[in-house]
């Protein structure tokens, strides 16, 4: 999953906002808009090792969102407030969120979860889980392994 340029102009964007030069932190969010296709606003706080699939393309993030470390996006995932609520999701540690993902409400995603391609999830998610589906069901609870540590198993006989 290459996403350097949309996730750079994101770093550069957040510093700006938060050294209070807004309207060119706003204007450079743009840039990643009409580039990427990708909504990543400077007021959002990600953690490090954060990852978009196919550069971010369809990703829209609220401003206020909270993303841990190590977590990667895929295309076409939506990360806002549901209409009523005040607060956004927050996202843990270690989270792979699948294409097409909606993740919406004053909700807390936990860490080392794995959301499931095209899931709404509008529910709080424990540590450890896997969730998939609309509306969204957890199939899989106490991992182990984190999502970036499951493709590194290697079938070895002998």
């Amino acid at each position: 999953m290459q996403n350097n340029l949309p996730v750079l102009n994101y770093r550069f964007v957040h510093f700006l906002h938060i050294h209070k030069m807004k309207r060119i932190a706003r204007m450079l969010s743009w840039l990643n808009r009409l580039l990427f296709s990708v909504w990543i606003p400077g007021s959002c706080n990600i953690g490090k090792n954060f990852k978009l699939g196919y550069w971010g393309l369809g990703v829209v993030i609220h401003s206020n969102t909270v993303v841990g470390n190590n977590c990667t996006i895929a295309q076409n995932v939506t990360i806002g407030r549901n209409f009523g609520d005040k607060n956004v999701p927050v996202i843990g540690d270690d989270v792979y969120i699948g294409t097409g993902s909606v993740i919406f409400g004053d909700i807390t995603i936990g860490n080392n979860v794995i959301v499931g391609a095209n899931s709404v999830v509008n529910k709080s998610i424990p540590d450890n889980c896997t969730v998939v589906g609309n509306p969204m069901r957890i199939i899989k609870t106490n991992r182990v392994k984190k999502y970036y540590e499951i493709d590194n198993c290697k079938n070895v006989e002998g």
